[in-house]
């Protein structure tokens, strides 16, 4: 049992994938299942089972994780020790979802690209729930949260700002011009929202049907922009974070409605508590509270 077939079992293990950890890692997909094997070998038992193309963690290779990512962030740290100057490099695994890698990653990214090039981010698109639960486990080395809680069990989290959001309409909708909506006349409307699991429709959704007996049905449309099309094609109202609709409400083809969240939505990065952060995770989290608070702040 080496470091290099901890790396690619803890690949492997992230992505469900032979191919991907292959690609990912720069190696012959031949060359990803010699090291699964010869760690089998080395360990006495599988790790994975393969089914349909995919592959999917035994018991053995469940117990080995945690492990495996532990000796994976020493081996990084005592590389940092070793070579305090080297560049950061390898790959960095960070949950995130939709909102924040297409709104606020992007300059985050350019940064690191430019910086450090040696340095991968790859952005593994993720339910809060499912963040919180591969940081626990170690698939991933950080992760985006945008939750109403702050503290969550195994796992340390910065407070990066609070999450502004909003009701959006199309121009024509009959609440657009109310100086005042309140939630019974949003409990009148058709509300278009993200897949379950998503915090801001999991906080409208409790609000809505607080009292009133009978669920308000929401439209499921499966990404933001889907939700933006739908409501400037008039089929109802979403509650999204305002940074994603910043463009359609400067060009008028949304309108925000008069009505104020009576919760509020913390984006946060976090990453497991107690793990010994590697340089190169170091200097992710550094980097990425000094840019998003930052940038929280100003808006």
């Amino acid at each position: 049992m080496d470091i290099r077939q901890l790396r690619t079992f803890h690949r492997v293990a992230a992505l469900g994938s032979f191919t991907r950890a292959a690609a990912e890692l720069n190696y012959a997909q031949s060359s990803v299942t010699a090291q699964i094997q010869s760690l089998e070998v080395s360990l006495g038992g599988e790790l994975f089972e393969r089914f349909g193309g995919k592959v999917k963690l035994t018991p053995a290779g469940t117990r080995l994780l945690p492990y495996a990512g532990q000796m994976l962030a020493l081996a990084d740290e005592a590389r940092g020790a070793a070579s305090p100057d080297a560049q950061p490099e390898g790959v960095l695994t960070i949950g995130t979802m939709e909102s924040i890698t297409s709104y606020r990653m992007p300059p985050v990214l350019e940064y690191f690209h430019h910086r450090y090039p040696r340095l991968q981010i790859a952005l593994r698109p993720s339910l809060c729930a499912e963040t919180l639960h591969s940081l626990r486990q170690g698939l991933f080395d950080a992760g985006f949260l945008m939750e109403a809680e702050t503290q969550h069990s195994g796992v340390h989290s910065e407070v990066l700002g609070v999450e502004p959001l909003v009701v959006v309409a199309s121009p024509g909708h009959r609440l657009a011009g109310a100086t005042k909506v309140e939630t019974d006349d949003l409990r009148q409307e058709s509300v278009l929202a993200p897949e379950a699991g998503c915090a801001y429709r999991e906080l409208l959704e409790a609000e809505l049907n607080d009292g009133t007996g009978e669920p308000v049905p929401f439209l499921e449309f499966g990404n933001i922009e889907a939700i933006k099309r739908g409501v400037g094609a008039g089929l109802g109202i979403s509650l999204l974070p305002r940074m994603t609709v910043g463009q359609e409400l400067s060009a008028g083809t949304l309108v925000p409605l008069a009505w104020e969240p009576p919760f509020e939505l913390f984006t946060q990065l976090a990453w497991r508590k107690g793990a010994q952060l590697s340089r190169e995770r170091r200097v992710f989290v550094e980097q990425v509270i000094e840019f998003l608070s930052r940038e929280y702040q100003e808006s």
